[in-house]
């Protein structure tokens, strides 16, 4: 019972993060998930949340099409490196495309490492400069992108610096994302249960984890009006720093 409270609340403070900024709900909960189970555990909790509410921006904008178009070799490559992230993970036991055979610790370290690596680069603002070509860096950029979120269930890095420095429109930004997230969870999730660690009850708990994500995604976008994002993103950041900090240095200690 007081795992279903927790998750739930959990849940619905991701939500409004995604709420107020666009992104953000993955990350949030599988580091506060990650806190109590596994993070294989916690990721396949937050697949369907994250399906839900990421075709919901992706959809919520312009025609998706012309965003396709441009991406697809991006999107390409994030399911080639989830997948062979997967194989690589089940190969040496120790990342979480191993799934049941997962190391926790091992994969609490990584999800802490990408968590801080995540944070630092939005608070000191830095900016990918691009010097090659977006037909060569796409499909690369997604085969990484793929393989840390077979690792570590993280699916910002290196995506998100990426599609900032193409410097899309910021309607065209927030689509892109979504996009870029939605193909990462569908990817996420073919590679769990490829593993056996998306089993009915996980499944199950994961389409009970949407409402408390929707309806926080709603407030978050009522209170983006009154607030101010950029002040609130930084806070966000501050606190995905110290959890990524947390989990490193748990995982590290034992």
């Amino acid at each position: 019972m007081e795992n279903i409270i927790y998750i739930t609340v959990v849940f619905l403070l991701a939500g409004i993060v995604k709420g107020v900024t666009g992104m953000g709900l993955p990350t949030v909960a599988l580091a506060l998930l990650s806190l109590v189970m596994t993070p294989v555990e916690a990721a396949a909790l937050l697949i369907v949340p994250s399906l839900l509410t990421n075709v919901w921006q992706l959809l919520s904008g312009a025609p998706v099409y012309p965003l396709w178009q441009r991406l697809w070799p991006m999107m390409a490559g994030i399911c080639v490196g989830t997948g062979l992230g997967t194989v690589a993970g089940t190969l040496m036991g120790g990342m979480m495309g191993g799934a049941v055979a997962a190391d926790a610790k091992m994969a609490s370290g990584a999800l802490g490492v990408a968590l801080v690596a995540y944070a630092a680069m939005g608070l000191l603002s830095l900016r990918w400069r691009l010097r090659a070509s977006e037909a060569m860096m796409s499909p690369a950029v997604g085969a990484v992108t793929g393989a840390i979120t077979v690792a570590t269930g993280v699916f910002v890095i290196p995506a998100v610096p990426y599609l900032q420095a193409l410097e899309l429109e910021k309607d065209d930004l927030v689509q892109a994302m979504g996009l870029a997230f939605t193909v990462s969870t569908v990817a996420l999730a073919v590679s769990l249960a490829a593993r056996g660690a998306w089993q009915p009850a996980a499944a199950g708990m994961s389409f009970v984890a949407q409402l408390p994500a929707v309806a926080g995604m709603l407030l978050g976008q009522r209170l983006r009006s009154l607030m101010a994002p950029a002040l609130f993103r930084k806070c966000f950041l501050f606190a995905l720093l110290l959890l990524g900090m947390h989990l490193a240095l748990d995982a590290a200690w034992h």
